[in-house]
């Protein structure tokens, strides 16, 4: 359920709108044990995961490091590598 949350600070390009809602779309589903919401519950869930993406975007404009940005794509080869040695058969 949480595929799509990743580490969203000191990437070269900065993370994208559409990662953050992402992210937070994902942190909401986890934390409300649903896919999705409810028509009775729709707004809330829709309001929770602005304020979640609202506040991922604050977070991440104030953070400051002295490591150089890591790449998305070296990073992406990482993960599927992890992932190889995990699951291999």
């Amino acid at each position: 359920m949480c595929r799509n949350i990743r580490t969203l600070h000191n990437f070269d390009p900065p993370a994208t709108p559409e990662e953050i809602e992402a992210s937070a779309l994902q942190y909401v589903r986890k934390i409300s044990g649903s896919t999705k919401a409810s028509q009775a519950n729709a707004e809330a869930f829709e309001e929770a995961v602005a304020a979640v993406a609202a506040t991922t975007r604050t977070l991440l404009d104030q953070l400051v490091t002295a490591a150089p940005p890591k790449n998305r794509e070296v990073e992406a080869a990482k993960a599927r590598a992890r992932s190889e040695q995990r699951f291999a058969a």
